[in-house]
């Protein structure tokens, strides 16, 4: 991949996979699709170590996840009202979290903690809804682990397929990445603004 990419995570190794799988937990959307993919490339390389990849980010993640679910178990809508629009977070995302909590029981924390866009707010809703500490710290580890170790061993073992087309295609790359950045951003502000006119309670 290209040195674009690679460049925060080779420079601070393992603690930026800490920080990166902790904050994407945490409700801030940030892809662990390419913060794993891309440490699973770098330990093809021999720069990480695979085992410790897949090891050290589920704990991370584990941390962030643990972390949201007490925000949500201690403040939820109230502070998700208050102070979601500075993460980019809206009411919206979490119904979508409760609504996939509702009538079903704890097993289905490990299926939300590996589905895209939702994982990342599924620790909070799951707070919300008050589900019992110990069977979602047990399927959330479940869950968080098969996403971690999945991400992880595509970026180890089709990471020089990305790598080519990147350096084949580096300007367009960095193009494409900045772009699909900055349509998450807009994204996510639309939504927020769009939860701004919103009743409460609707």
């Amino acid at each position: 991949m290209d040195h674009f990419l690679t460049s925060v995570m080779t420079s601070h190794g393992y603690l930026a996979l800490i920080i990166f799988a902790f904050v994407e937990a945490c409700c801030i959307p940030i892809s662990s699709e390419i913060t794993f993919a891309l440490a699973g490339w770098l330990a093809s390389q021999g720069k990480f170590s695979l085992a410790l990849v897949i090891g050290i980010g589920t704990l991370a993640e584990m941390g962030g996840s643990l972390t949201s679910y007490a925000i949500g178990r201690r403040g939820g809508r109230t502070l998700l009202d208050r102070y979601g629009k500075w993460i980019l977070v809206s009411r919206t995302d979490l119904d979508r979290a409760e609504h996939l909590f509702a009538g079903r029981g704890s097993w289905v924390v490990a299926i939300a903690r590996v589905l895209p866009l939702v994982r990342c707010f599924a620790s909070f809703g799951a707070g919300v809804v008050e589900i019992p500490a110990l069977p979602f710290t047990i399927f959330s580890a479940i869950g968080t682990a098969a996403w971690a170790a999945a991400l992880s061993l595509l970026g180890y073992n089709l990471g020089d397929t990305v790598t080519k087309f990147f350096h084949s295609f580096s300007v367009i790359g960095i193009v494409l990445v900045v772009v699909l950045v900055l349509g998450l951003i807009a994204h996510r502000v639309h939504a927020v603004r769009k939860d701004a006119h919103r009743p409460a309670g609707a």
